[in-house]
């Protein structure tokens, strides 16, 4: 990839994707937010077993991004492990130790036709 060109928000999708993918993430999501916020073109949602898991994987795919892509991400979360936010512009991803991600239940509010559980 050329680093003076800005990636597509599809390029930058697929890169994370298979970051992800390559560090072991589990319960992968992606969600399409063009037509529905201004926050971005995709979000996509992940869990790690650990913090440390979750940290590795978000300090990963912050530096792939950097180094394939030529710019950094804002990233927030990672000390503590439990709830990660990168932002690279058109991407938002979360990664999540799966209490955390269970308690919030991100894709409820963002995926059409998701609807809570009644327990």
């Amino acid at each position: 990839m050329d680093v003076t060109s800005q990636p597509t928000s599809e390029q930058l999708l697929a890169r994370i994707l298979s970051s992800l993918d390559d560090d072991k993430a589990e319960d992968i999501v992606q969600i399409d937010l063009r037509g529905k916020t201004a926050i971005g073109d995709y979000m996509v949602i992940a869990s790690g077993r650990s913090t440390r898991q979750v940290a590795a994987m978000s300090e990963k795919l912050v530096d792939r991004i950097k180094q394939e892509f030529g710019f950094t991400s804002k990233i927030e979360g990672k000390d503590a492990g439990d709830w990660v936010l990168i932002d690279t512009g058109d991407v938002i991803v979360h990664i999540f130790r799966p209490e955390v991600r269970e308690f919030y239940q991100l894709e409820k509010m963002w995926l059409p036709g998701a609807s809570a559980s009644s327990n």
